[in-house]
């Protein structure tokens, strides 16, 4: 029988020092959490902003391009120009004149079958989104999905109003989004009666967060952010 050699109390084994391929490979995924979302970042604006550039440029006059005088093409300058001119068209749209210009415009729209359909969502997506009256989503909520006993991360949207609720026999719902892992762009449209929400303390963004990493990324309780204040609190002067 082979006896197991005690270890000294208070002495710390020593670990299994790593291979070389194993610190590599550790340094290498290290460095791809630091560099990939900047690189990736980077690549996206300056996509964006050739994308803009190839756009725009070519219908600005000579005289008023400065590549014209340096004799090459200045990155951003489509993005200029595209911020400017909407800037201008913006600012005519608030005043009647510019009004009467836009419903003019949108009556001869609603004239073309196709292009009325296309107008009309774009816009309404668009005002949607820039819409400053309210928020996209009011609140981090949990709800019971897919089945009772099984909990999900959503997002409170607003309260459900129209033709849903009286169809459902349920007066009070609430209109949740509910997103997916790890793209919380894509996701799910729900219903859910105002009594099966249960609102959370967390902010949208630590939500978002929590989903984005697959649970990895908890934000802390109102209970551990107070200890933790109550911890860096410096102690009264007697």
């Amino acid at each position: 029988m082979v006896r197991k050699k005690r270890e000294k109390p208070g002495v710390i084994p020593k670990l299994p020092r790593r291979s070389f391929l194993q610190r590599l490979r550790g340094n290498f995924l290290a460095g791809i959490v630091l560099v990939g979302p900047v690189a990736l970042t980077i690549y996206l604006a300056w996509t964006a902003i050739t994308v803009i550039d190839a756009a725009i440029v070519p219908w600005v006059p000579a005289a008023y391009n400065p590549g014209t005088y340096l004799g090459a093409d200045v990155p951003g300058f489509g993005v200029i120009v595209f911020l400017l001119f909407t800037a201008i068209i913006g600012w005519l749209t608030k005043n009647f004149f510019g009004r009467q210009l836009v419903r003019l415009g949108e009556g001869w729209v609603s004239r073309m079958p196709v292009i009325r359909s296309i107008y009309n969502a774009l816009k309404q997506i668009a005002e949607t989104i820039l819409s400053q009256s309210q928020t996209s989503f009011r609140k981090a909520c949990l709800i019971e999905y897919p089945r009772r006993g099984l909990w999900a991360v959503a997002f409170v949207s607003t309260d459900t109003r129209g033709e849903i609720p009286t169809r459902t026999g349920v007066p009070e719902m609430i209109s949740v989004f509910l997103p997916t892992t790890p793209n919380p762009t894509s996701g799910f449209l729900l219903f859910v009666p105002r009594a099966d929400v249960v609102l959370l303390d967390m902010s949208v963004e630590d939500a978002a967060k929590l989903v984005i990493s697959a649970g990895l990324v908890t934000p802390p309780t109102k209970a551990e952010i107070a200890a933790g204040v109550a911890v860096r609190r410096p102690e009264p002067v007697n």
